[in-house]
């Protein structure tokens, strides 16, 4: 698609960002799955739904064009979500660290999309076009309010993500070191039973000698 005009720019754009807005879409019950606090679980419940609804707003933006709405395949959304499965796949994080690390993928996520609304707005508000800067701008809000709900909760997530994760690595260190004195009291087993066949090699040895000295007695005897 040769783009040479601004409206050809906005309808880009517009393309643009129903692709990022529908692989949200598919990525967000997995981030749903790995949050485990009820209130941010809630917020993305929500978020997801309006999702949905601004998935419907950009095809209406389309329609409001005289298009045909049609995705453009986006490269910075795609990125932010490899980025999140490959930290997860690599980094083998435990469940806290993965919470706390979706805290910042999910504003990433938010800021990308807030800019990129941002400028879609500014194009269809140069261009005169109200009905699209309406749907538009509905959508950038729903972004906003969820971008400030991460901002102001992360504080407290960032907490709960710590003292978990300490107490997860705690109990590890804990198991490790019984672990550990399991194998010492293994050792002592063992050495003990090596000291017990050692006494009775001994004794065999020493009870073996005391019949050779008894045979040779009985050898002199006899030749008496």
């Amino acid at each position: 698609m040769s783009v040479q005009s601004l409206p050809e720019l906005l309808i880009h754009d517009l393309g643009d960002i129903l692709f990022a807005e529908r692989t949200i879409l598919k990525a967000l019950p997995k981030m749903i799955r790995e949050v485990s606090g009820a209130e941010m679980r809630a917020r993305l419940e929500q978020h997801y739904e309006e999702t949905q609804q601004q998935v419907g707003n950009l095809e209406l933006a389309f329609a409001a064009l005289g298009e045909r709405a049609q995705a453009q395949r986006c490269p910075g959304i795609l990125g932010i979500i490899q980025e999140h499965d490959e930290f997860k796949s690599e980094e083998e994080p435990s469940k806290p660290i993965m919470e706390a690390f979706d805290l910042g993928a999910g504003l990433r996520v938010e800021h990308y999309e807030i800019a990129a609304y941002r400028s879609a707005i500014a194009i269809a508000r140069n261009l005169g076009i109200p009905e699209v800067i309406d749907l538009l701008q509905r959508n950038l809000d729903q972004e906003l309010a969820m971008a400030s709900f991460i901002e102001s909760n992360a504080a407290m997530a960032l907490e709960t993500a710590r003292a978990n994760a300490e107490a997860a690595a705690a109990k590890s260190a804990s198991r490790g070191g019984a672990k550990k004195g399991g194998a010492r009291k293994g050792g002592a087993k063992k050495g003990a039973v090596k000291r017990g066949a050692a006494k009775k090699g001994g004794a065999s040895k020493r009870g073996g000698a005391k019949k050779a000295t008894a045979k040779r007695g009985s050898t002199k005897r006899a030749r008496r």
